[in-house]
């Protein structure tokens, strides 16, 4: 517990830094709750094997440490088998030995598939957070990002106002550029909605803005006039599905656009509509300074190009800086607690196999001294005691992994849902090959980690005191 405090602690405060809010202490009652929840979980998980004892026959106990009983008759002839096949001696003695003690085997499969399903969890969590942050931004598309600021006013000094970047100027100074490919214009201005008391913030694009870069829950890019994009959240408070339309109002006009898309949104609280400037025209709308999106012609440098550009743009009152979301330090944070608890229960399950391998291995001494009497070498005690834990390994990793998997498909959905907006398909299902490959290898490193110890104890032990054991 008081591990558990230290650790949480400082990890707390650096969310609660991130959240820009104050400083979460540790309830009382955790600290009160957690050890007797544990002590129950100790006493529930260890009845099983105490009412297994308390029913054996006095006469049975005495003999268990030399008579060999079901499990290793079984053991033997699956240890036969396997001994026809075209293997090192120490990996057959290996492979079989789970069969010897199915039970046992069980426990540790069991400890396995915890550990390998939780880094698979974790995996897809930390793939689907970065995701989350680089798609939820739609005002980031393109390689570089140019910001309208401000210039200052005309006349004496003091008394004009700044006054805006001059768009068209922006413009004509990135399209001056030969690195730049395409680009586009968004402008932002707040809009009153028919159904939506409050109004919404919109965001007007001129210019080629593609749909590929924005991410869509459903539905597609706006692509003519009088069509347009919302977020989740915009939808479910205006009641409107895509297909649907929402009338916009300013001063008296109107203009009705309809909605052919969700785009996946989480900037004003999910409350944004998206769509062509022109699409709005009629509203005579005031928008704040105009910010562009460049896409650069391939081979350019995005470095080289925005010191170039920003020496133009100066003058006019506007910024260049290279595209793509940095990580925030909220992001920083959930990483970190993922990693955290990924470690903990990791090392939980070690735990288990290193706690089952060293009874097994004790159980076991006897034959072992056998082994060693007819010429097995300390290596090969080795490899026979991580192979019989790394076959565990491998099958419960392949039962872990797709349990993981189906559980980060379940669990993301529903934390978008919990905060008013939908994950796209394409953040959640984030696992390939390559992301599959560390948590399919899970198990194996899992088991065989929890089982060095007891292989090492089981190598060294020498053939005269093994002999000796009962």
């Amino acid at each position: 517990m008081a591990l558990g405090n230290g650790l949480a602690v400082p990890l707390m405060a650096e969310v609660a830094e991130s959240y820009g809010t104050g400083a979460v202490l540790i309830p009382l009652w955790v600290d009160l709750a957690v050890p007797a929840g544990a002590l129950a979980l100790v006493a529930a998980t260890a009845s099983v094997p105490a009412l297994r004892a308390a029913r054996l026959r006095t006469a049975q106990v005495i003999g268990m440490g030399r008579a060999a009983g079901g499990g290793r008759g079984r053991g033997r002839r699956v240890r036969n088998l396997l001994g026809r096949l075209p293997l090192p001696r120490a990996v057959s003695l290996g492979l079989a030995s789970p069969f010897a003690r199915p039970a046992r085997s069980a426990t540790t499969a069991a400890a396995v598939t915890f550990g390998a399903l939780a880094v698979t969890f974790a995996v897809g969590l930390g793939s689907t957070l970065i995701a989350v942050q680089q798609d939820g931004d739609p005002d980031r598309g393109g390689d570089v990002t140019v910001r309208s600021l401000a210039r200052p006013g005309e006349g004496p000094a003091g008394t004009a106002p700044p006054a805006p970047a001059d768009p068209a100027a922006v413009a004509e100074a990135i399209g001056a550029r030969p690195e730049t490919a395409s680009s586009y214009r968004t402008a932002r201005t707040q809009v009153s909605v028919a159904g939506l008391k409050g109004g919404a913030p919109l965001v007007a694009y001129e210019g080629d803005a593609p749909g590929a870069d924005h991410t869509m829950v459903s539905g597609r890019w706006f692509g003519a006039r009088g069509e347009a994009v919302a977020a989740t959240r915009f939808l479910q408070a205006t009641g409107v599905h895509v297909g649907g339309t929402v009338v916009l109002s300013e001063q008296g006009r109107t203009v009705r656009l309809l909605i052919v898309g969700e785009v996946f949104d989480l900037g004003d609280q999910g409350m944004t509509l998206r769509t062509d400037t022109a699409s709005v025209a009629a509203l005579g709308s005031r928008y704040l300074p105009s910010n562009f999106s460049v896409r650069l012609a391939p081979g350019a440098d995005a470095g080289n190009y925005v010191e170039a550009l920003n020496a133009a743009l100066k003058p006019l009152g506007a910024q260049a800086e290279a595209g793509g979301p940095g990580k925030s330090s909220v992001i920083r944070a959930m990483q970190a607690l993922i990693a955290m608890l990924t470690v903990m229960l990791v090392s939980v399950a070690c735990l288990g196999v290193l706690n089952t391998v060293v009874l097994d291995t004790r159980d076991r001494v006897r034959d072992l001294g056998v082994f060693k009497a007819l010429g097995m070498t300390p290596r090969q005690t080795l490899v026979q005691v991580l192979t019989s834990v790394g076959v565990i390994g491998l099958a419960a990793g392949a039962v872990g992994v797709p349990l993981g998997v189906a559980l980060h498909g379940w669990v993301m959905p529903e934390m978008g849902r919990a905060v008013g907006t939908t994950i796209p398909p394409a953040d959640v299902d984030v696992f390939g090959p390559v992301l599959l490959g560390a948590p399919a290898l899970a198990g194996v490193v899992i088991a065989v980690a929890g089982a060095l110890l007891p292989a090492g104890w089981a190598a060294r032990t020498r053939t005269a005191q093994a002999l000796r054991a009962e």
